[in-house]
Protein backbone atom coordinates (compact mmCIF):
# COMPACT_ATOMS: atom_id res chain seq x y z
CA UNK A 1 0.00 0.00 0.00
CA UNK A 2 1.36 3.50 -0.88
CA UNK A 3 1.87 6.30 1.68
CA UNK A 4 -1.12 8.18 0.46
CA UNK A 5 -3.28 5.09 0.99
CA UNK A 6 -1.90 4.55 4.43
CA UNK A 7 -2.42 8.22 5.22
CA UNK A 8 -6.07 7.94 4.18
CA UNK A 9 -6.59 4.82 6.28
CA UNK A 10 -4.88 6.32 9.32
CA UNK A 11 -6.92 9.46 8.93
CA UNK A 12 -10.13 7.53 8.98
CA UNK A 13 -8.98 5.59 12.08
CA UNK A 14 -7.95 8.78 13.84
CA UNK A 15 -11.26 10.41 13.07
CA UNK A 16 -13.14 7.42 14.41
CA UNK A 17 -11.10 7.43 17.58
CA UNK A 18 -11.66 11.12 18.07
CA UNK A 19 -15.38 10.58 17.51
CA UNK A 20 -15.62 7.94 20.27
CA UNK A 21 -13.62 10.10 22.66
CA UNK A 22 -15.83 13.07 21.91
CA UNK A 23 -18.99 11.16 22.61
CA UNK A 24 -17.55 9.84 25.87
CA UNK A 25 -16.50 13.33 26.97
CA UNK A 26 -19.89 14.74 26.10
CA UNK A 27 -21.61 11.97 28.06
CA UNK A 28 -19.36 12.67 31.05
CA UNK A 29 -20.22 16.37 31.01
CA UNK A 30 -23.97 15.62 30.70
CA UNK A 31 -23.82 13.14 33.59
CA UNK A 32 -22.00 15.61 35.82
CA UNK A 33 -24.53 18.32 35.01
CA UNK A 34 -27.45 15.97 35.62
CA UNK A 35 -25.92 14.87 38.93
CA UNK A 36 -25.58 18.46 40.02
CA UNK A 37 -29.18 19.20 39.12
CA UNK A 38 -30.42 16.11 40.96
CA UNK A 39 -28.33 17.11 43.94
CA UNK A 40 -29.98 20.52 44.03
CA UNK A 41 -33.43 18.92 43.75
CA UNK A 42 -32.64 16.41 46.48
CA UNK A 43 -31.57 19.21 48.78
CA UNK A 44 -34.87 20.96 48.16
CA UNK A 45 -37.12 17.90 48.71
CA UNK A 46 -38.59 17.40 52.18
CA UNK A 47 -37.40 14.22 53.92
CA UNK A 48 -39.58 11.15 53.52
CA UNK A 49 -41.75 10.34 56.53
CA UNK A 50 -40.56 7.41 58.61
CA UNK A 51 -42.65 4.76 60.29
CA UNK A 52 -43.70 5.40 63.86
CA UNK A 53 -41.37 3.98 66.47
CA UNK A 54 -44.41 2.67 68.34
CA UNK A 55 -46.90 1.27 65.79
CA UNK A 56 -50.16 -0.31 66.86
CA UNK A 57 -49.70 -4.05 67.38
CA UNK A 58 -50.85 -6.38 64.63
CA UNK A 59 -53.53 -8.75 65.98
CA UNK A 60 -52.10 -12.21 66.56
CA UNK A 61 -48.50 -11.09 66.11
CA UNK A 62 -46.05 -11.63 68.94
CA UNK A 63 -43.57 -8.79 69.31
CA UNK A 64 -39.92 -9.29 70.16
CA UNK A 65 -39.30 -7.94 73.68
CA UNK A 66 -37.43 -4.65 73.92
CA UNK A 67 -33.99 -5.38 75.33
CA UNK A 68 -33.94 -1.97 77.06
CA UNK A 69 -36.85 -2.97 79.31
CA UNK A 70 -37.07 -5.51 82.12
CA UNK A 71 -38.16 -8.91 80.89
CA UNK A 72 -41.91 -9.61 81.02
CA UNK A 73 -42.97 -11.75 83.97
CA UNK A 74 -46.35 -12.49 82.37
CA UNK A 75 -47.31 -12.87 78.72
CA UNK A 76 -47.10 -9.49 76.97
CA UNK A 77 -49.56 -10.40 74.22
CA UNK A 78 -53.02 -8.87 74.54
CA UNK A 79 -55.30 -11.29 76.42
CA UNK A 80 -58.82 -12.10 75.27
CA UNK A 81 -59.39 -15.70 76.35
CA UNK A 82 -61.06 -16.80 79.58
CA UNK A 83 -59.49 -18.98 82.24
CA UNK A 84 -62.76 -20.94 82.16
CA UNK A 85 -62.11 -22.20 78.65
CA UNK A 86 -64.18 -21.92 75.47
CA UNK A 87 -67.48 -21.52 77.34
CA UNK A 88 -66.10 -18.95 79.74
CA UNK A 89 -67.07 -15.26 79.82
CA UNK A 90 -65.02 -12.42 81.27
CA UNK A 91 -67.05 -9.45 82.49
CA UNK A 92 -64.86 -6.33 82.55
CA UNK A 93 -65.90 -2.97 84.01
CA UNK A 94 -64.00 0.18 83.00
CA UNK A 95 -63.29 3.76 84.08
CA UNK A 96 -64.33 3.68 87.73
CA UNK A 97 -64.70 3.35 90.54
CA UNK A 98 -67.65 5.70 90.83
CA UNK A 99 -69.52 6.29 94.10
CA UNK A 100 -72.95 6.07 92.47
CA UNK A 101 -72.59 3.27 89.91
CA UNK A 102 -69.86 0.94 91.20
CA UNK A 103 -71.86 -0.15 94.29
CA UNK A 104 -74.89 -0.92 92.10
CA UNK A 105 -72.82 -3.00 89.70
CA UNK A 106 -71.18 -4.81 92.60
CA UNK A 107 -74.65 -5.72 93.89
CA UNK A 108 -75.79 -7.09 90.51
CA UNK A 109 -72.62 -9.16 90.25
CA UNK A 110 -73.14 -10.52 93.77
CA UNK A 111 -76.79 -11.34 93.07
CA UNK A 112 -75.70 -13.47 90.11
CA UNK A 113 -72.59 -15.00 91.69
CA UNK A 114 -70.33 -13.43 89.06
CA UNK A 115 -66.76 -12.24 89.48
CA UNK A 116 -65.49 -9.46 87.21
CA UNK A 117 -62.35 -7.51 86.37
CA UNK A 118 -62.47 -3.79 87.20
CA UNK A 119 -60.22 -1.66 85.00
CA UNK A 120 -59.70 1.42 87.13
CA UNK A 121 -58.52 4.89 86.22
CA UNK A 122 -55.80 5.97 88.64
CA UNK A 123 -57.36 9.26 89.67
CA UNK A 124 -60.71 7.55 90.34
CA UNK A 125 -59.06 4.89 92.48
CA UNK A 126 -57.20 7.53 94.47
CA UNK A 127 -60.42 9.49 95.02
CA UNK A 128 -62.46 6.45 96.15
CA UNK A 129 -60.21 4.00 98.01
CA UNK A 130 -63.14 2.53 99.90
CA UNK A 131 -64.70 1.37 96.64
CA UNK A 132 -61.41 -0.17 95.49
CA UNK A 133 -61.25 -2.13 98.72
CA UNK A 134 -64.90 -3.20 98.28
CA UNK A 135 -64.13 -4.54 94.80
CA UNK A 136 -61.21 -6.57 96.15
CA UNK A 137 -63.16 -7.82 99.17
CA UNK A 138 -65.88 -9.16 96.87
CA UNK A 139 -63.35 -11.33 95.02
CA UNK A 140 -63.04 -9.29 91.84
CA UNK A 141 -59.74 -8.50 90.12
CA UNK A 142 -58.08 -5.15 89.50
CA UNK A 143 -56.79 -3.79 86.20
CA UNK A 144 -54.67 -0.69 85.52
CA UNK A 145 -56.49 1.60 83.07
CA UNK A 146 -53.93 4.47 83.15
CA UNK A 147 -54.01 7.71 85.12
CA UNK A 148 -55.98 9.99 82.81
CA UNK A 149 -57.60 7.65 80.26
CA UNK A 150 -55.73 9.25 77.37
CA UNK A 151 -56.84 7.36 74.23
CA UNK A 152 -54.00 8.95 72.22
CA UNK A 153 -51.16 7.80 74.45
CA UNK A 154 -49.94 5.29 71.85
CA UNK A 155 -48.68 8.27 69.83
CA UNK A 156 -46.83 9.87 72.73
CA UNK A 157 -43.38 9.40 74.22
CA UNK A 158 -42.28 6.37 76.17
CA UNK A 159 -41.76 8.60 79.20
CA UNK A 160 -45.41 9.68 79.02
CA UNK A 161 -46.67 6.12 78.56
CA UNK A 162 -44.60 4.91 81.51
CA UNK A 163 -45.92 7.65 83.78
CA UNK A 164 -49.54 6.87 82.85
CA UNK A 165 -49.11 3.15 83.50
CA UNK A 166 -46.85 3.15 86.54
CA UNK A 167 -48.50 6.05 88.38
CA UNK A 168 -51.90 4.38 87.94
CA UNK A 169 -50.50 1.10 89.21
CA UNK A 170 -49.26 2.85 92.36
CA UNK A 171 -52.54 4.71 92.87
CA UNK A 172 -54.64 1.55 92.54
CA UNK A 173 -52.34 -0.52 94.75
CA UNK A 174 -52.33 2.14 97.46
CA UNK A 175 -56.11 2.57 97.31
CA UNK A 176 -56.68 -1.18 97.53
CA UNK A 177 -54.55 -1.54 100.64
CA UNK A 178 -51.73 -3.32 98.84
CA UNK A 179 -53.50 -5.49 96.24
CA UNK A 180 -51.84 -4.94 92.87
CA UNK A 181 -53.63 -4.87 89.49
CA UNK A 182 -53.13 -8.06 87.49
CA UNK A 183 -53.91 -6.55 84.07
CA UNK A 184 -53.31 -3.41 82.04
CA UNK A 185 -55.93 -2.18 79.59
CA UNK A 186 -54.87 0.71 77.36
CA UNK A 187 -57.52 3.43 77.04
CA UNK A 188 -59.34 2.90 73.77
CA UNK A 189 -57.00 0.01 72.97
CA UNK A 190 -54.05 2.40 72.50
CA UNK A 191 -51.41 -0.24 73.17
CA UNK A 192 -47.84 -0.10 71.93
CA UNK A 193 -45.16 -2.81 72.06
CA UNK A 194 -43.44 -0.66 74.67
CA UNK A 195 -46.51 -0.23 76.90
CA UNK A 196 -47.34 -3.93 76.68
CA UNK A 197 -43.85 -5.00 77.72
CA UNK A 198 -43.68 -2.39 80.46
CA UNK A 199 -46.98 -3.62 81.89
CA UNK A 200 -45.95 -7.26 81.57
CA UNK A 201 -42.66 -6.53 83.34
CA UNK A 202 -44.79 -5.35 86.28
CA UNK A 203 -46.88 -8.52 86.24
CA UNK A 204 -49.86 -6.94 84.46
CA UNK A 205 -51.12 -8.86 81.43
CA UNK A 206 -52.28 -6.55 78.61
CA UNK A 207 -56.05 -6.93 78.35
CA UNK A 208 -58.26 -6.49 75.32
CA UNK A 209 -61.94 -7.17 74.69
CA UNK A 210 -64.12 -9.05 72.22
CA UNK A 211 -67.56 -7.53 72.84
CA UNK A 212 -67.96 -3.80 73.33
CA UNK A 213 -71.41 -3.14 74.76
CA UNK A 214 -70.99 0.54 73.79
CA UNK A 215 -72.85 1.51 76.93
CA UNK A 216 -71.00 4.84 76.87
CA UNK A 217 -73.36 5.81 74.02
CA UNK A 218 -76.38 5.10 76.24
CA UNK A 219 -78.35 3.46 73.42
CA UNK A 220 -80.93 1.96 75.80
CA UNK A 221 -80.95 -1.20 77.88
CA UNK A 222 -82.50 -3.31 75.12
CA UNK A 223 -79.73 -2.31 72.71
CA UNK A 224 -77.04 -3.19 75.22
CA UNK A 225 -78.55 -6.61 75.89
CA UNK A 226 -78.93 -7.24 72.16
CA UNK A 227 -75.29 -6.33 71.49
CA UNK A 228 -74.01 -8.85 74.03
CA UNK A 229 -76.35 -11.60 72.83
CA UNK A 230 -75.42 -11.07 69.19
CA UNK A 231 -71.69 -10.67 69.67
CA UNK A 232 -70.74 -13.08 72.46
CA UNK A 233 -69.76 -15.58 69.77
CA UNK A 234 -66.92 -13.17 68.86
CA UNK A 235 -65.11 -14.02 72.07
CA UNK A 236 -65.41 -14.12 75.85
CA UNK A 237 -64.31 -10.71 77.11
CA UNK A 238 -67.20 -8.24 77.43
CA UNK A 239 -66.70 -4.52 78.07
CA UNK A 240 -68.98 -2.39 80.28
CA UNK A 241 -68.41 0.85 82.22
CA UNK A 242 -69.16 1.98 85.78
CA UNK A 243 -68.13 5.63 85.36
CA UNK A 244 -67.96 8.43 82.81
CA UNK A 245 -71.66 9.24 82.79
CA UNK A 246 -75.07 7.83 83.68
CA UNK A 247 -74.67 4.05 83.93
CA UNK A 248 -78.25 3.18 84.81
CA UNK A 249 -78.65 1.36 81.48
CA UNK A 250 -75.50 -0.65 82.21
CA UNK A 251 -76.79 -1.76 85.60
CA UNK A 252 -80.09 -2.91 84.11
CA UNK A 253 -78.42 -4.58 81.13
CA UNK A 254 -76.21 -6.61 83.47
CA UNK A 255 -79.32 -7.71 85.42
CA UNK A 256 -80.66 -9.19 82.20
CA UNK A 257 -77.49 -10.36 80.47
CA UNK A 258 -75.88 -12.31 83.30
CA UNK A 259 -78.80 -14.76 83.82
CA UNK A 260 -79.16 -15.15 80.05
CA UNK A 261 -75.49 -16.09 79.67
CA UNK A 262 -75.90 -18.72 82.38
CA UNK A 263 -78.94 -20.12 80.57
CA UNK A 264 -76.81 -20.47 77.44
CA UNK A 265 -74.32 -22.62 79.32
CA UNK A 266 -71.62 -20.03 79.89
CA UNK A 267 -69.59 -19.78 83.08
CA UNK A 268 -67.86 -16.67 84.38
CA UNK A 269 -64.13 -16.34 84.88
CA UNK A 270 -61.18 -14.02 84.53
CA UNK A 271 -58.99 -13.19 81.54
CA UNK A 272 -56.04 -15.54 81.11
CA UNK A 273 -52.69 -14.46 82.50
Amino acid sequence: MGWSGMRGTNGRLLAAALGVAGVAALASVWTAQAGTADGRQAAQRPPKPTASAEPRPIPGQTSVPDAALPAPVVNMDIAHASDKGPRGVNITIDDGPDPRWTPQILQVLEDNGVKATFCMVGTQARAHPGLVKAVVAAGHRLCDHSVTHDTTMNGKSRQYQAKEILDAERMITRASGGVRPLYYRAPGGAFTPYSRQLAASRGMRPLGWNVDSEDFKQPGTAALVSTVRNEISNGPTVLFHDAGGDRGQTVEALRQVLPWLKQQGYTFGFPVR
